[in-house]
């Protein structure tokens, strides 16, 4: 399931269609607003690539739950609604990066850091998000996003990721199946949902890095697909950036048996 997006959007849909037909699953591409769809034809929906959620949060949201209501949907409505807004960092139990909250008749406290990043919760692929060395700047946008109506987060930019980089490890029913050293978003690549994601390198993580995915994905047992994206801090102890469960960018194309996993994930779960 992905989105009419004029640029092309997706490079893996044919890739994962190809495996899934492979192992014996007829797959197609449907739009997830397709008016004429009847999702009840299917004997599951998986979400990919519906990077235009983010301006149809709600609209997006509604629609999984009547999908989930007369089929398979993966991953479930309930994760797509939890994952879609970063406040689900605040949940978790494993160690995040460290995290400043200010939403809407709250007034914006954070320390002087070296570097802020600043976003919206809700948000794909850097959109709306700053870095600057300006506690003034930082804070101006921080309040720009909560008059919109939007919480903003506020998070300390590492360095990190432009030495060691971002480790996404990306999971399939459950189970590891690949790393990707990814190049960093507000490091000068191309930014929106889908884009930038698609340059990287197969990365063996560390002991450390699994564990923590791991510890992370305990707290979601039944998604199909999860990508845990984590950076170390300054004394080398990993944290978690982001965990995407809706709509990421899986890096199939750098792990020979990617594809493959991710399809022999699909079929346990059929």
């Amino acid at each position: 399931m992905t989105f009419a997006d004029p640029d092309g959007g997706d490079d893996e849909k044919e890739l994962a269609l190809a495996a899934w037909a492979e192992a014996g699953i007829a797959g197609r591409i449907v739009r997830w607003d397709d008016p004429e769809a009847d999702w009840a034809a299917f004997d599951a929906v998986v979400v990919r690539s519906a990077w235009d959620y983010v301006d149809r949060r709600a609209e997006f949201l509604d629609w999984a739950r009547r999908v989930e209501s007369v089929t398979r949907l993966l991953n479930p409505a309930a994760v797509l609604e939890r994952n879609t807004d970063k406040t689900y960092l605040r949940d978790l139990k494993a160690p995040a990066i460290p995290t400043y909250w200010v939403g809407p008749g709250e007034e914006a406290d954070f320390p002087v850091l070296d570097e802020y990043v600043v976003k919206p919760t809700v948000s794909a692929g850097a959109r709306d998000t700053i870095r600057t060395g300006d506690r003034g700047e930082a804070g101006a946008h921080a309040a720009r996003l909560v008059a919109e109506g939007r919480t903003a987060m506020i998070q300390p930019y590492l360095d990190m990721v432009e030495t060691e980089g971002e480790t996404s490890l990306l999971y399939f029913g459950g189970r590891f199946s690949h790393a990707i050293r990814r190049n960093p978003m507000l490091a000068g690549n191309a930014t929106g949902p889908g884009r930038g994601n698609g340059h990287g390198e197969l990365r063996t993580p560390g002991g450390d890095q699994l564990a923590l995915a791991e510890q992370v994905l305990a707290e979601f047992p039944d998604v199909l697909y999860a990508r845990v994206d984590l950076v170390r801090l300054p004394d080398g102890s990993p944290v978690l950036i982001e965990l995407e469960l809706t709509e990421p960018y899986l890096f199939l194309r750098y792990a020979p048996e990617a594809a493959a996993n991710l399809a022999r994930a699909l079929g346990a779960a059929l």
